[in-house]
């Protein structure tokens, strides 16, 4: 009993940092585990390596200051590349590696384009992905423009340990304050500076006071904040962190709620400090007395692949075609996913284990087909999980004396009551667990073998045509190797046919893979007719029949032309499942690989809680629009679910056209395990790649204010939102598994409202003021909503606090869309309560037809005035001596208002008529 609450702690424990693959740990006040991977296509240099830890030591001083004496870096790993030479300061990773880091240090997305940024798309509150900085950056070539790379990094750990969002707005740059004036979107308001146009091109440079835009009422498109050099106030660690006096972020007090700034989009108008103070991280952790030592280095290199597969074929394994359909996926794992040069060995267990090949280096087909020889023929005995394990580490260290970074794939379908009783010597292995639990019998305390050494889990059950388990070991392409390498999966499909019937489709092989390309068919009964045409209409002949194993398979010699590839199979017996898998490697090795990554936001949870599934579709760092993304669930007695996932920027979705398509589950059928599979196509002319600068990223500054002159920095390099378009593609991914419970088996009530509008937009044309919005649905996402409640008032902190009191508007004639249209309302505000209101704010909620109200929705807000424009002076000064091509607007006015009183006073004109002209000057406002 002991034994098992220990594991439901250690369970709780890991689960409790969701699907996020961070290994970081709290301890002490100190983040220890770290990771910061070079990536593999970064030239070797080792002032980076100095430049990292000299980032990380000083953003280890600003964040212990900034967290009130709490928080600081305690132990950093560095991941050294292969490609790198060996050295003696650099020792072999154990658990760490490409997959679980969290800063990557890697070329820009673009050339030249060095912006520091946090792969961010959860909700508020909820931790990141990783940081991404560039060699440049690190190496302080971009500190003028972002600041020092040590403050940086603590604006960017905010954005991936606490999940808090920009104090500053690249779409809204400007705003109407309820001072009557432009500000910039900025926190805390305090901070200073000059709202001017400083453009230079060709040598020449116009530089002057911005002007209104007529239509916005804000200021003019190429208007830009520049903060004064030296500031007096402490926040805002994310507007700026990079000013010498930030050393704060915002809290409730110096909170600027009116700015339209990401944070108050995302977190509903709660300041950064509120968020941050309410983590897991602040509320357990204490004061520290002294001041925190320095952090600790390690320098970890990648090397070769040590891998063991460890095989169940236990006599349970003979139902359901277990045993075949195990032999199948690990002979095309073995055959063409496994990388060159990487070990690899077999154990096989049923009672007892097997050493049934030691470990091979591969560096040829013959190796790979020598080890595809020792898959087991039969299934018997009982079931000894640790068995398998033990004699796969014993193997490993009579190999290479330490486990330590080495890889096991642990397939097992049937129960073991001693399973834990070893866990304690697979955490201190070094090595990682990858788990694919076969059937619904599975042993399920070993999912806590995978959890605690940052392994992957994998689900396939016995629903063959699902192809879940070739579809497992397509997924365990090393983590530590450059994308050019990994073999990626286009196509996975499977149907159950009668005698006779035809399985017609087709792959496309677009230009960025095509290397390596290898069609796969598996049969249940009888080898059925295959038929494979390029898209040029050659039939593929060569292919290799495996009559035993029950599967066919060709590899494309070369590179695979370009195009739709037709494929056809005819079974030859009733009831039969077929399946088809394709795979192929980058084409190029400089130019990556257009690819698909799926997650779940938990690995486990509980009914009624909701999940949401995320899949990310990005040429290298870019992202890719416009794809048709569907997501497969599948729970463990094999039942099947399909979701279109959206990148509109609405319900789960958090930012649109950002590359990462998302959606609510909350059908969930039954307890255990549950699988997810995305596929995502991209149709001819439909699909293009996003060239938009990163979103949660450290502020890109333009210039600084010098005793009043503007010295500009280097421009930053700037382009479209998008490129041309992209050609046809299709890809597959497994987002592994993740675990239900709390599922009833009756018919559940209805719990779910509406889910949170958070795309809400409103403008005013005179006296009426027209609302935008993503609909909701019945339930989150989905069907269709019963009404809104829609309500204004004249402060944005009452109508956050105190939604019900405000006043509401008339939406009779208001119905509500099906959930993810596009929905457009128009009203006349009335009376605002308060006679002094300078805005009106805005929110809705949505009403299902039980009733259940959704949560308020993000505030939108317009202006009830023409704000005044910043009067102070053009900075023609600052030109360095170069002449200004600009008008210098307000010398024109003040000159022509100075002839009109002169020629007034010598015509004698009368003073209504000078007081006429006076007024014609501009009014005075600004800072």
């Amino acid at each position: 009993m002991g034994l098992f609450r220990t594991l439901v702690c250690l369970l709780v424990f890991y689960l409790l940092q969701g699907s996020n693959t961070s290994l970081v740990q709290l301890k002490n006040n100190g983040y220890e585990d770290i990771i910061i991977a070079i990536d593999p296509s970064v030239q070797e240099d080792e002032k980076l390596i100095d430049q990292i830890k000299h980032t990380v030591t000083s953003a280890s001083t600003y964040l212990f200051g900034a967290t009130g004496k709490k928080l600081f870096f305690k132990t950093v790993s560095i991941l050294i590349p292969e490609t790198w030479k060996p050295n003696l300061q650099y020792k072999k990773p154990k658990q760490e590696s490409y997959t679980h880091a969290d800063i990557l240090v890697a070329p820009p997305a673009v050339p030249g384009r060095d912006d520091p940024y946090t792969r961010q798309f959860t909700e508020c509150g909820e931790r990141g992905e990783f940081i991404h900085f560039t060699p440049d950056f690190l190496l302080g070539k971009k500190e003028k423009e972002y600041g020092q790379p040590g403050r940086v990094l603590v604006h960017e750990w905010a954005h991936l340990r606490w999940g808090v969002f920009d104090e500053y707005n690249e779409d809204e740059p400007f705003y109407a304050s309820s001072t009557k004036k432009v500000e910039a979107t900025r926190c805390s308001i305090g901070i200073t500076g000059l709202n001017r146009v400083h453009t230079c091109s060709g040598g020449s440079c116009i530089k002057r006071t911005c002007r209104i835009d007529p239509k916005t009422k804000l200021y003019e498109k190429d208007c830009q904040f520049f903060p004064d050099k030296v500031q007096n106030e402490k926040a805002s660690i994310m507007f700026m962190q990079s000013i010498d006096s930030v050393i704060e972020f915002c809290d409730e007090e110096n909170h600027n709620r009116e700015a339209p700034s990401l944070q108050n989009k995302k977190c509903d108008s709660r300041s950064i400090w509120e968020v941050i103070s309410k983590s897991e991280d602040l509320t357990s952790t204490p004061v520290m007395e002294v001041p925190p030592p320095q952090p600790i280095f390690s320098l970890l290199r990648i090397s070769e692949r040590v891998l063991c597969l460890v095989l169940d074929k236990s006599g349970s394994m003979s139902s359901s075609q277990r045993l075949n359909r195990m032999n199948q996926a690990a002979k095309h794992f073995l055959l063409q996913t496994v990388e060159n040069g990487s070990w690899v060995g077999m154990v096989q267990f049923d009672s007892q284990a097997t050493v049934t090949s030691p470990l091979v280096r591969i560096t040829s087909n013959d190796d790979r087909n020598n080890l595809v020889s020792y898959l087991p023929p039969a299934a018997s005995g009982g079931t000894s999980i640790c068995s398998g394990l033990t004699a796969a580490f014993q193997m490993i260290k009579e190999m290479f004396n330490e486990t330590n970074g080495s890889e096991i794939v642990l397939l097992t379908d049937g129960e073991d009551s001693t399973a834990g009783l070893c866990l304690e010597m697979v955490e201190q292995s070094g090595a990682v667990i990858h788990l694919i639990a076969l059937g619904p019998d599975a042993e399920a305390s070993v999912t806590n073998m995978s959890l605690v050494t940052g392994g992957t889990h994998h689900l396939s059950t016995d629903q063959i045509q699902n192809n879940g388990l070739i579809d497992a070991f397509v997924a365990l392409a090393s983590g530590n190797t450059d994308i050019s390498q990994k073999a990626l999966q286009l196509e996975s499909k499977g149907l159950t046919l009668s005698l006779n019937d035809w399985m017609n489709d087709t792959v496309i092989i677009d230009s960025t893979v095509g290397k390596e390309t290898f069609f796969l068919a598996t049969w249940n009964k009888q080898l059925p007719s295959i038929f494979l045409w390029d898209p040029k209409g050659t039939l593929i002949t060569n292919f290799t029949t495996d009559i035993y194993s029950k599967m066919a398979y060709v590899t494309i010699p070369g590179i695979a032309e370009v195009g739709i590839w037709n494929y056809s199979l005819q079974a030859k017996a009733n009831s039969e499942i077929l399946t088809v898998t394709v795979t192929s490697r980058a084409s190029n090795s400089a130019v990556p690989p257009i690819t698909v990554n799926a997650k779940m936001n938990k690995d486990t949870n509980s009914f009624p809680s909701p999940m949401i599934v995320y899949a990310e579709v990005q040429q290298g760092f870019l992202p890719v629009l416009g794809a048709h993304v569907t997501a497969l669930i599948e729970s463990t007695s094999g039942k099947l679910q399909t979701l279109e996932l959206l990148d509109n920027g609405a319900g789960a979705d958090s930012f649109k056209n950002d590359g990462v398509y998302s959606r609510y589950f909350i059908n969930y059928s039954e307890n255990g395990r549950y699988s997810l599979k995305v596929r995502a196509q991209g149709g001819t002319n439909s699909v293009t790649r996003s060239l938009r600068h990163a979103a949660n990223k450290a502020l890109y500054i333009p210039g600084w204010v010098v005793d009043g002159i503007i010295e500009g920095n280097p421009s930053r390099q700037e382009t479209n939102d998008t490129q041309t378009t992209l050609e046809s593609f299709t890809r597959t991914a497994t987002g592994g598994a993740f675990v239900l419970s709390n599922v009833s088996s009756n018919p559940p009530p209805d719990v779910y409202p509406p889910s949170q509008i958070t795309d809400l937009e409103a403008t005013l044309d005179k006296d009426q003021i027209t609302l935008t919005w993503t609909s909701p649905g019945e339930d989150f996402d989905v069907g269709k909503a019963k009404e809104y409640i829609i309500r204004i008032s004249g402060s944005i902190l009452d109508l956050r606090d105190n939604f019900d009191d405000a006043l509401q508007v008339n939406t009779t004639d208001l119905s509500p869309k099906e959930a993810n249209s596009q929905e457009i309302f128009t009203f006349r505000p009335g009376n605002i309560s308060g006679e002094n209101a300078t805005h009106i704010f805005i929110a809705m909620k949505s009403v299902d037809k039980s009733n259940l109200i959704s949560k308020t929705s993000n505030i939108a807000q317009v202006a009830l005035f023409v704000p005044q424009a910043d009067p102070s002076p053009d900075d023609n000064p600052g030109s360095g001596g170069k002449p200004s091509t600009g008008v210098n607007i307000t010398v024109l006015v003040v000159s022509v208002v100075g002839a009109v009183v002169v020629v007034c006073i010598i015509v004698s004109t009368t003073v209504c008529i000078l007081q006429k002209k006076n007024r014609s000057s501009r009014p005075r406002t600004g800072f």
